[in-house]
């Protein structure tokens, strides 16, 4: 099979300090080397400070700030784990009304270890299947979702991993689907897909 190529495609990783550091640099580079434009957007300008495993990591520059950003700007959405980062994504209106723009227009989200947890915030994990670092299990069902315990998980263009030992999957599935562009509507009621 040709490689996918994504030129032409924007993808925004959304992160704040405390990522996980190989869950952002990782996906990052896979998507670069498929020919994606990349923008970090972050709640704060300036620069946003990664977690290596146990300790701070590197810094990394942010493009543009949430506030000031909107998914019709992109073709899709990567979110990174790590405790802290999702933790203050969530608790952030700004960070939540930038991801349910992704949601609400069926686009490409790939989430990985504890980036899932900011999708709670959007409602939108209702009736969807999803994987995350176990921890998230329970916060995930009662957001409506079916969780499963494997590698990578797509749902209808939303992408989920469980930890960084998952990436070579989750950055390969995140990359067709961000290939693939938009989804069609999901169509709950009747199972058929319906152009949205």
């Amino acid at each position: 099979m040709a490689q996918q190529t994504l030129e032409n495609k924007k993808v925004a990783v959304l992160v704040t300090d405390g990522f996980e550091e190989s869950e952002f640099t990782e996906p990052v580079a896979a998507l670069q080397n498929a020919g994606a434009s990349v923008e970090v957007i972050s709640l704060k300008p300036g620069k946003v400070k990664a977690w290596a495993e146990k300790d701070w990591g590197d810094e990394y520059r942010v493009d543009n700030t949430v506030d000031k950003v909107n998914a019709d700007s992109y073709d899709a959405l990567v979110l990174p784990g790590g405790v802290m980062n999702p933790d203050k994504l969530r608790a952030s209106p700004a960070a939540v009304s930038f991801v349910t723009g992704f949601t609400d227009k069926n686009k490409p989200i790939a989430a990985i270890c504890h980036g899932p947890w900011t999708l709670i915030e959007t409602g939108a994990l209702e009736g969807r299947t999803v994987t995350s670092y176990p921890s998230l299990k329970t916060d995930l069902i009662n957001a409506g979702a079916t969780w499963v315990d494997e590698e990578v998980y797509v749902d209808n263009g939303l992408v989920t991993s469980r930890n960084p030992g998952d990436l070579p999957a989750f950055c390969k599935k995140m990359i067709e689907e961000i290939a693939e562009g938009q989804h069609a509507d999901r169509g709950r009621a009747t199972g058929v897909n319906q152009l949205g």
